[in-house]
């Protein structure tokens, strides 16, 4: 296994232990909804109810070790804990907030990373959602790559929805554009 297979199967393995429902998103998703590409981390969202976050870091320091100091305060800032899986790969794990994410989760696929061997992985849909959101360069070139390899099996309406709603709360109109040029694009061909 790779070592971000490894890392993904420690943070489902603690998580699955702990009964957390997870997702895996980023560039990890994007190896299998997109164009592959290099990546050195997992980046994880967690359902954690609201209020738990003290709890839950600290039952994950236990395991992982921390890429920031006070980590307790940082995640409780910040909604994300940065550590490390034990061959040292990076592990990015947001704590979810009610709504959007809880969808998210709900969506989500099997992976098998080898035989027996099994992840959480996003939506070809909301991968294309939370890149939209970030909108760096990087992520606008994801977004092109999901949407010509999944084509028309994307649910388009589903995420014209949720970036409409997100353009409006960011007040940010190009996070539907970063969907929407290279959908066009595709189809104009």
């Amino acid at each position: 296994m790779t070592a971000q297979f490894e890392a993904a199967w420690e943070i489902h393995s603690f998580l699955s232990d702990y009964k957390t429902p997870y997702v895996i998103i980023g560039g990890f998703a994007v190896q299998y909804w997109g164009e592959p590409r290099f990546t050195r981390d997992v980046d994880v969202i967690a359902a954690v109810p609201l209020g738990k976050d003290k709890n839950f870091v600290q039952l994950i320091v236990k395991d992982f070790t921390p890429r920031v100091q006070n980590i307790i305060n940082f995640a409780c800032q910040t909604r994300v804990i940065p550590v490390r899986a034990q061959n040292g790969c990076e592990i990015d794990i947001t704590l979810s907030i009610p709504g959007y994410e809880d969808q998210v989760i709900e969506q989500s696929i099997d992976y098998e990373l080898e035989p027996g061997k099994v992840v959480r992985l996003c939506s070809a849909e909301d991968l294309i959602i939370h890149k939209a959101v970030a909108g760096r360069p990087r992520d606008c070139q994801d977004i092109e790559g999901v949407v010509y390899r999944q084509r028309d099996s994307l649910k388009t309406k589903y995420i014209r929805t949720w970036l409409k709603e997100f353009a409006l709360v960011l007040e940010d109109p190009e996070v539907v554009d970063r969907f929407e040029q290279p959908w066009h694009k595709l189809h104009s061909r």
